[in-house]
């Protein structure tokens, strides 16, 4: 495709970020168009599987990753009640020679102004949210909120679960409540008493779970997230405040040394756990989708912003290999499909490293030189 060709991103996401810095460095004429009128330090903690930072080693982010993340020394999983270790999966020099790049936990509002970094400026707008979209003879005009306008060859689609391109392109639909709610806290680990907490541990029981995990290598931050059953959510799904007494009450008779962890919590925000239903249909003319825009996924396998990221690299290399979109969208399609489809069907499970798993199709993959379908 011509480096010319103007390519609109709507979102400013991980995907949308990754997508737009790697389209620049192939010549594309990019711009990211963002519903919000600018960024603050929301969220917390993400983790960046191998598979991940592989791609975002293209953008040259992987030396200011690990310097603003950490490297755990290990994955763990025990038991929620007996804190028996169920598994652990060693992070090290091997790992990363096995894996082909390193396991960082990072905050995700670090991680999002690293993506910044690696674009030309300029290439956010911000206040933009998409209402329509038409169609013309060559081009897609854009058209947003604000009344304003946008014109474009190819239009991307990496706004969340929410995506109003989705919606245009294939109708209303709200997504579906899965019957758990996440609960978040973040906290200094000053305020656990005891010896020392592991880098990064996932604790199990059949109907509920929870993740702990520092976010930068001086340990200053943990980010704790429970995910527990619930019958009903009321309202969106945006994050609401919740209470400790509420935070601690799924967890009364977890081992002491989740317990201790659990209490340290003061403030707690809620959200409900959505996704949607499997839908193929991740493009239509001169429109596609990446992310949870086409495949939103429940966050058990930590697996979703990897798969955004590695949509992104897909993406990028079908654009700048093909001379027409529709053969790049089929092709980044066929090649996308079956590898989410998996995600989706081991996040919905909820075992990924439960037991002693298979790691390497996963975290072994590279996107940017894997052959396309």
């Amino acid at each position: 495709m011509r480096a010319a060709t103007r390519i609109a991103v709507v979102g400013a996401g991980l995907g949308g970020l990754t997508l737009a810095g790697l389209l620049q460095r192939r010549g594309f004429d990019v711009s990211v168009h963002e519903q919000a009128t600018g960024f603050a330090r929301i969220g917390a903690g993400i983790i960046l599987s191998a598979n991940a930072v592989k791609v975002l080693r293209r953008l040259g982010l992987e030396p200011g990753i690990v310097a603003t993340g950490i490297r755990p020394d290990s994955f763990l999983s025990r038991d929620i009640a007996t804190g028996e270790t169920l598994y652990e999966l060693t992070l090290d020099a091997a790992s990363e020679r096995r894996f082909g790049g390193p396991f960082v936990n990072i905050h995700r509002a670090d991680l999002h102004a690293l993506l910044q970094s690696a674009l030309r400026p300029g290439t956010i707008r911000f206040g933009e949210g998409l209402a329509g979209l038409e169609e013309r003879d060559d081009h897609l005009r854009l058209i947003f909120a604000d009344g304003g306008t946008a014109e474009a060859d190819i239009v991307v689609g990496a706004d969340g679960i929410h995506s109003r391109l989705r919606a245009l392109l294939q109708g209303e639909a709200p997504p579906r409540f899965t019957g758990r709610l996440a609960m978040r806290a973040v906290f200094p680990p000053g305020r656990i008493p005891g010896p020392p907490i592991r880098d990064c541990t996932k604790w199990w029981a059949d109907d509920r779970h929870v993740l702990v995990y520092f976010m930068t290598g001086r340990r200053d931050e943990v980010y704790v997230m429970t995910a527990v059953p619930a019958d009903s959510w009321e309202g969106d799904d945006t994050s609401v405040p919740g209470t400790r007494a509420g935070f601690l009450a799924g967890f009364e008779d977890a081992h002491p040394d989740l317990r201790r962890v659990l209490e340290a919590a003061e403030t707690v925000m809620v959200w409900p756990i959505c996704d949607r239903p499997r839908d193929d249909r991740w493009h239509a003319g001169r429109a596609v989708l990446l992310g949870d825009a086409c495949h939103a996924v429940r966050p058990y396998m930590a697996a979703g912003g990897a798969s955004a990221i590695e949509d992104a690299g897909v993406l990028a290399r079908c654009l700048a290999e093909f001379d027409d979109h529709g053969t790049a969208f089929a092709r980044y399609a066929a090649t996308r499909i079956p590898r989410v489809a998996e995600v989706q069907r081991i996040s919905i499970e909820n075992s990924w490293m439960r037991g002693p798993t298979e790691l390497d199709w996963f975290f072994g993959h590279d996107v940017c030189t894997a052959p396309l379908a």
